[in-house]
C-alpha cells in the first residue's frame, strides 16, 4: 500500500499557512462571523433542520466556523482538522463567543483514534474529500462515528469540475473524473484571496460520485438521497455570475458544480 504520509504533510503545512490569510479574507468575513452571521449555506441548514441538543462531528473543520455555527443552534460539536493552525484558532474562536465545541487536531482518516464517542450526526462541506486518496478508510470511519439511526451528511463540489486545471485562471480540462494517480499543483494564492502571496503546494485526489456512494454503502450506511445542483455557494472558480439567491454560477454551464449526500446509520 502506498505511504501517503509526505503528501499529508505538504499539505498540512499549505493549510497552516492558509489559516491567517482565510481568516483575514472578505470570504470567511470574520467579524460578521463573530457578530453573530452563520458560515452555513442553505444546503446544510435544510438537510439537517433542528440540531438542538444533538451531537455533531464535523470533518474536515478548517478554523471552526462552520462548527460554531452548529454549535450555536444548539448542537453538541467536535471539530476534527489536519491543521494545528486551524485548530487553534478554532479553539480561540470558541472560547471568544463562550460555546463549548471542543477542536482535535489529527488527519481524518485517523479520527477513530482521537475521538471515541458516536455521534448523532456526522457532517462534512465543500473540499473536503480531494484531500483523501481512497474513501473506502475514510467511510469506515464515518460508519465508526456514527450511532445507529445517526445521520451522515455532505454536501461537496462536484466532482466534473475537479476534471479542469484552473491555475492560469481558464479551466482546462486535464484530469480524468475518478482519477487514481495524484494531482499536484503549485501557485500563489489560495481560493479566499487570490491577490495573496502565499504559495500553496496541494496533492488531491478525483473521486467520481459512484466511488463516494459505493464506498458508504459497503461502510454499511443507507443512503437517503444524493441530489445535484447547478450552483456553487463560494466565488471560488474562474468568471462565476452571481445570482440573486447570494449562489453562483458559470457562463453556459453544462454541468452540476455541487452535489449533497444524506445517509443513515442502519
Amino acid at each position: 500500500m502506498e505511504d501517503h504520509t509526505n503528501y499529508f504533510d505538504v499539505n498540512k503545512a499549505t493549510w497552516n499557512k492558509k489559516v491567517t490569510v482565510h481568516a483575514e479574507s472578505e470570504m470567511y468575513d470574520m467579524q460578521a462571523f463573530k457578530a453573530g452571521k452563520t458560515s452555513l449555506m442553505p444546503y446544510e441548514l435544510k438537510a439537517l433542520g433542528d440540531v438542538d441538543g444533538k451531537s455533531l462531528l464535523h470533518l474536515q473543520c478548517h478554523f471552526g466556523q462552520d462548527t460554531l455555527s452548529w454549535s450555536r443552534m444548539g448542537a453538541q460539536c467536535t471539530g476534527v482538522d489536519l491543521s494545528d493552525e486551524g485548530i487553534k484558532l478554532a479553539k480561540q474562536l470558541n472560547d471568544k463567543l463562550k460555546l463549548d465545541a471542543e477542536f482535535v487536531c489529527c488527519n481524518v482518516l485517523d479520527t477513530s483514534q482521537y475521538v471515541a464517542e458516536t455521534f448523532d450526526i456526522v457532517y462534512t462541506s465543500y473540499g473536503v474529500i480531494g484531500w483523501l486518496p481512497d474513501l473506502k478508510p475514510w467511510a469506515k470511519m464515518i460508519a465508526e462515528r456514527l450511532k445507529v439511526g445517526g445521520t451522515f451528511y455532505m454536501v461537496e463540489f462536484h466532482p466534473i469540475l475537479w476534471m479542469f486545471d484552473y491555475v492560469d485562471g481558464k479551466p482546462k480540462m486535464k484530469y480524468h473524473y475518478s482519477q487514481n494517480e495524484v494531482i499536484y499543483e503549485e501557485y500563489e494564492g489560495t481560493y479566499a484571496d487570490q491577490s495573496s502571496k502565499m504559495v500553496s503546494k496541494e496533492y488531491g485526489w478525483n473521486h467520481g460520485l459512484s466511488e463516494v456512494v459505493n464506498a458508504l454503502i459497503e461502510a454499511g450506511l443507507q443512503i437517503e438521497y444524493l441530489n445535484e445542483y447547478d450552483e456553487s455557494p463560494y466565488d471560488v472558480f474562474p468568471d462565476l455570475i452571481k445570482l440573486d439567491n447570494g449562489m453562483y454560477k458559470m457562463k453556459g454551464q453544462l454541468f452540476p458544480m455541487i452535489f449533497e449526500i444524506k445517509a443513515t446509520k442502519t
